[in-house]
């Protein structure tokens, strides 16, 4: 008692130590992580000041996945999600400061010119009635989120709101675009030097000094004259962040124990099996593949593939085992053999002559529900079942069975009398092929599908070849559990060991193989892995450092070991990275001023004759076509042919292949036109063409855009 007093006159204290402590967590927490409590982590990207709220981006995102069903990676969901608010923010803000709207009265017309052919809208005559469709949205708003039909779809009023603003959304951006349109266009002026660039032509002398002709090993390139270039062309060399990773695999995959145990699991399950029975304290028996009297049950009740009840042709057989099951007599076996993903044991049931192609003809009676049935149909299947069989008892009867096609609903066959041919590979319901196929010919009989009840005879059969009906039991290839955590052992030792050895030693040592990887921020993919988003969030984390390591899960795959092995912020590239490309080019430049300094002579056949090369023509050249005869694109030869006089010579040019020096030897001027309008109207169409596209890419990028997905979704 007198331990509760003392704890009771110091509850302030404790309260006090308590909340100190809290304090301090909270504090410690914002130092380590000074974006804790930011305002964008709850905001996607900012756009020209505008928010995409990451909680509504979400909803938007998951109505796209469930639009499009599994088709997309949540990362290309987002993206494609991202891409539309950003266009929206950046063409809305457009919209307002050119003042473009929809009124009332322009809106009752887009609505008229996208519903004018439902007939919910339309009149006794089939014209339009707008009392009609207002009667209509204002029953959506009555309703309170429920939904009505409309065509074929069901609609409620928010769906209706938002189908509305799309079609306002698009009638203005037609607008936008079209004011741009039609400030845009081609000049005579300009349609004059497109027909010149075709037009006229110049014939050529020239001599080529390739940059081939001195070895790379004789031009030596720096450091400094990589960043030099790097520096001159930025826009070449501009980077993203990435993360340049190594990593290793550990994949869970059946060892060759594993595979031995599910082969002797198959061949175990060819004989008969004793059970103990708790109740009679007998064993009793449990009955083989040999002696089973039901082999789809039995093949059903162990195997990873259900039976398969159809007689197979040859070429339905699997390739690397075809022959062996087709010389297999009927209860004799094939397997263990591997296919696939599984493991196979296979045993001949029937051997029979069945035709390759069947014609037939029938009656359908669908069912409501069923396939392809329409809003007429109100059978249930018990009724068109019984509709099915009363019309069998009238062909079997006498009644001739063209007399009742008009009871079909298949009013395509019913126009061949009913009739249908084709093949055993064709894609018809299982039910109905398999009665065409495995009857005889003559025979007419009910047959259930999912399309309804058909009343089916078989008129003819073509092209008799021996089928084979086999029962496999198959078992799915997959790791023991003593091998997944073979693996998992394996995976923590090597994490382990890595602290204090070199990665790439270490792996080579266990015979692994080590794999670089480099991602941006919003990279996803990893090869042979797919979507590994948990792999590029990690490398981007600000408390991963270079040289850090950590194990990751792969579904389906097993683990894998990441090492961080270099950052690089958003900029210029490094210089390694930077030399793939500029090393090349630094080198033609320097080779270039090589040949230059060689060159004395001031004519081609004199140039040609120094410089151990021979002189060569072209004829006929264009301002629009690069190409040099005889020593491909060259459009800066080919320009300042254009820039000399008949008879005139150039001094040494530097081209794409090596040095030139170009003598122009003929000038074929063009005749001039006397109307260059179809050119203007050529020319008119593909600039306006291209106006929505590159009026976008424009915006886009003179768009203030903060883009936070990599820390708030992704």
């Amino acid at each position: 008692m007198a331990i509760l007093n003392k704890i009771r006159q110091r509850s302030l204290i404790l309260i006090l130590v308590i909340a100190l402590a809290l304090f301090a967590f909270v504090i410690q927490g914002v130092i380590d992580n000074p974006n804790a409590f930011s305002d964008t982590q709850g905001v996607v990207a900012t756009v020209n000041g505008t928010d995409i709220e990451r909680n509504e981006f979400q909803q938007k995102v998951k109505n796209y996945q469930d639009r499009v069903g599994g088709r997309v990676t949540s990362t290309q969901a987002m993206n494609t999600i991202y891409n539309q608010e950003l266009r929206k923010i950046i063409m809305e803000e457009e919209y307002e400061e050119l003042g473009l709207s929809v009124e009332k009265d322009e809106m009752r017309d887009l609505l008229k010119n996208s519903f004018q052919s439902y007939p919910e809208f339309q009149d006794e005559n089939g014209n339009f009635d707008v009392n009609r469709l207002n009667a209509f949205i204002a029953n959506l708003k009555d309703l309170n989120g429920e939904a009505a039909p409309l065509g074929n779809f069901l609609v409620n009023y928010e769906s209706w709101a938002n189908n509305e603003q799309t079609i306002a959304t698009n009638a203005i951006q037609q607008t936008y675009y079209n004011m741009i349109k039609a400030g845009v266009g081609a000049t005579l002026a300009e349609a004059k030097d497109e027909y010149m660039a075709d037009a006229k032509t110049v014939d050529i002398r020239y001599v080529q000094i390739p940059y081939t002709s001195i070895a790379d090993s004789l031009v030596e390139v720096s450091k400094s004259d990589i960043k030099a270039y790097m520096k001159k062309h930025e826009d070449k060399f501009k980077a993203d962040a990435n993360r340049e990773v190594v990593y290793v695999e550990f994949k869970e995959e059946a060892s060759k124990a594993d595979e031995d145990a599910i082969k002797a699991q198959l061949l175990k399950l060819k004989n008969d099996q004793p059970l103990y029975n708790d109740s009679s304290g007998n064993y009793d028996t449990i009955p083989g593949f040999n002696s089973t009297t039901d082999a789809e049950e039995f093949i059903n009740s162990n195997s990873d593939i259900k039976f398969n009840d159809s007689f197979l042709r040859a070429a339905q057989l699997p390739a690397t085992v075809k022959d062996s099951l087709m010389n297999l007599e009927v209860g004799e076996y094939y397997g263990p053999y591997k296919d696939g993903e599984y493991f196979k044991l296979s045993k001949m049931l029937a051997v029979e002559q069945m035709p390759d192609s069947v014609k037939v003809r029938h009656i359908l009676i669908p069912f409501a529900g069923g396939q392809r049935a329409d809003a007429s149909v109100t059978k249930t299947p018990q009724e068109a079942k019984k509709t099915a069989d009363s019309i069998l008892a009238k062909i079997k009867s006498g009644t001739k069975f063209l007399d009742l096609l008009e009871l079909s609903s298949d009013k395509v066959s019913n126009e061949k009398d009913g009739e249908i041919e084709f093949a055993y590979n064709a894609g018809m319901a299982p039910e109905f092929k398999a009665f065409s196929f495995e009857s005889e010919e003559g025979d007419v009989d009910v047959v259930g599908t999912s399309f309804g009840y058909h009343v089916i005879e078989i008129l003819e059969q073509k092209s008799f070849n021996e089928t084979y009906k086999i029962g496999t039991i198959a078992r799915k290839i997959e790791p023991s559990d003593q091998t997944l955590q073979d693996v998992f052992n394996k995976m923590s030792k090597f994490e382990i060991a890595a602290k204090d050895a070199d990665f790439n030693e270490l792996a080579a040592e266990r015979e692994l193989t080590v794999k670089p990887i480099t991602f941006k921020e919003l990279d996803e993919n990893m090869p042979g892995l797919g979507s590994q988003r948990q792999v590029v969030r990690w490398a981007f984390e600000e408390d991963t450092d270079v040289g850090d390591y950590k194990n990751f899960p792969i579904s389906g795959f097993g683990f894998i070991v990441a090492k961080l092995v270099e950052k690089n912020e958003e900029g210029l590239m490094s210089v390694e990275d930077a030399s793939v490309t500029a090393l090349p080019e630094i080198r033609k430049e320097k080779k270039a001023k090589m040949i230059r300094q060689k060159i004395t002579a001031t004519t081609v056949n004199e140039i040609a004759k120094n410089q151990g090369q021979s002189p060569r023509t072209a004829a006929a050249l264009t301002m629009k076509n690069t190409t040099l005869s005889g020593a491909g694109a060259e459009p800066k030869v080919i320009g300042a042919a254009f820039g000399l006089e008949e008879g005139q010579t150039s001094g040494p040019i530097d081209g794409t292949n090596g040095v030139y020096v170009i003598e122009v030897t003929k000038v074929n001027e063009a005749t001039e036109l006397d109307n260059y309008t179809s050119i203007v109207n050529r020319l008119n169409t593909t600039i306006k063409n291209a106006v929505q596209t590159r009026v976008y890419q424009a915006l886009e990028k003179a768009a203030e855009i903060e883009d936070n997905r990599a820390k708030t979704v992704y």
